[in-house]
């Protein structure tokens, strides 16, 4: 085959547009929202309500784009997959879907549990959004939801990154160029 039949070939393959942009944008945010989140507690005071600002912003926005993202992939089928043994191909979906339900709860788990301390989230310092609950005993809890989740992407984004790097570095199959 010539390079122009591989090139089409990895063309058709790639997922569409829309799915591209959104798994680029939640991957970048992702990357600015975890360390934000980290380190808000070794932030002097000072500093500390605006990284909670750009954290809870960020992570609210990730909501969004989770829920934009999934409802593409249910509604827009996925190209074709790359041969692989079976059970890379299970650990590679089980490895997505819990990704993607942990990029939706944990945002939902950051916000009910501002609002359970007592604290609005105020979306890029523009809109004060709604309070479901209100400031609550459930605080606590919530935050600890929040956290596990947030360490559980950090381990679910690091096998995802091994499996590119795998795909593309070992098996130097075009894996990731679905997604470029």
């Amino acid at each position: 085959m010539t390079s122009l039949a591989n090139d089409r070939i990895v063309e058709i393959a790639r997922y569409r547009p829309v799915a591209r942009v959104l798994h680029w944008l939640v991957a970048l945010l992702v990357l600015v929202v975890w360390p934000v989140g980290f380190v808000i507690h070794f932030v002097k005071d000072e500093a500390k309500m605006g990284f909670y600002l750009v954290h809870e912003s960020f992570g609210f926005l990730i909501l969004w784009l989770m829920l934009a993202r999934l409802a593409v992939r249910l509604i827009v089928p996925p190209p074709p997959e790359v041969e692989m043994p079976l059970i890379e191909k299970r650990v590679a979906n089980l490895v997505h879907w819990l990704l993607y339900g942990a990029l939706v709860l944990q945002p939902i788990f950051g916000f009910l549990a501002t609002n359970a301390f007592g604290f609005p989230l105020e979306w890029f310092g523009l809109v004060t959004v709604w309070s479901p609950i209100g400031k609550s005993d459930l605080a606590p809890s919530l935050m600890s939801v929040h956290v596990f989740l947030g360490w559980s992407i950090l381990v679910l984004f690091c096998l995802h990154f091994a499996g590119v790097l795998h795909h593309h570095v070992i098996r130097r199959d075009a894996t990731l160029h679905r997604m470029l």
